[in-house]
Parts: structure tokens; sequence; C-alpha cells
């Protein structure tokens, strides 16, 4: 299914059918490399020029792979120059208590801060002090050392 998502001749029905079949079975979604392989493009192309709410309803979920879901399809967005869901979506999943959780965030809001390092500062700036450390150091790699230093010792 992913790999026919990502086929250019792959018709607009065809990934509408892998997108429907991933979310209507995401009760069989069992491991984050299950969720890392789908989004991308089954879930991330398909959604790029459609209604997104689908995706802040998945990161409220209690399943821990529906979240999962829902930041990395933001990578494609990423990809495409769209940060904002991305941002949100982590905003949503500051609380979260699963590590896997702050691994992924952690590495889209880092990916998004390549693509717009101001808008990424603004969100450390308001949230670095309350992150779980995994997620804050997840989404610092990148920055100065004087920057990391910085953020890491924001902890409220």
């Amino acid at each position: 299914m992913d790999k026919e998502s990502r086929d250019k001749k792959s018709t607009e029905e065809r990934k509408k059918a892998f997108y429907e079949l991933y979310m209507r079975r995401h009760d069989r979604i069992n491991n984050w490399d299950l969720v890392d392989l789908g989004c991308l493009y089954m879930t991330g192309l398909y959604l790029f020029d459609k209604p997104r709410l689908v995706l802040f309803k998945l990161a409220k979920s209690k399943n821990i792979w529906e979240r999962r879901t829902a930041i990395l399809t933001t990578c494609y967005f990423i990809r495409k120059g769209e940060t904002d869901d991305t941002f949100k979506i982590a905003s949503v999943l500051l609380k979260d208590k699963e590590d896997l959780i702050h691994k992924a965030t952690g590495w889209m809001l880092r990916f998004a801060g390549d693509k717009e390092p101001k808008k990424l500062l603004a969100f450390l700036d308001e949230h670095a002090a309350v992150m779980p450390r995994t997620m804050l150091r997840g989404t610092i790699e990148k920055l100065p050392e004087a920057k990391k230093v910085y953020y890491m010792k924001l902890k409220k």
C-alpha cells in the first residue's frame, strides 16, 4: 500500500481507498513501524489538499498508534512547506505519557524547524519548560549548543 501510494501513476481513487482502509483498520496497527510506514504517503499525501480535522481527533485518541499517526502524517505537509499542523498537533501532544510519542513529536518539530526556524524557536519559547525531555531533546538536536543548553534549563 505504501509503495503504490508513492507511485505517481496511482489514481486518486486508489489513494483514497488505501487511506480509508488504513484508517478503518487502524485497530490492526500495533507498532511504530507500521505507523511510520503508512503515514507519509497513505495519510499525508492523501490529506494534503483536504481537511485535516481527523488528525486532531487522532491526536486526542487513547490509542498510542493513532496519536503517532497524527503527528507523523504532518511529515508530508512539512516536505511541502506547511508546518502549521505540526506545531498545532505537537501542542496537543505535550502532555502525552508515551515515549514513542515524545520521540515522534520531537522528530517532526525538528523537521518543521528546518523549514521554519523562527516558528520552532517561538514554539520552544512557549513550551520548552513543560515539554517531556525526550521530546525536547529530539526537537533541539540541530540547534546551536548554547540554544540547546538554554532550552534544557527551562524545566518548570
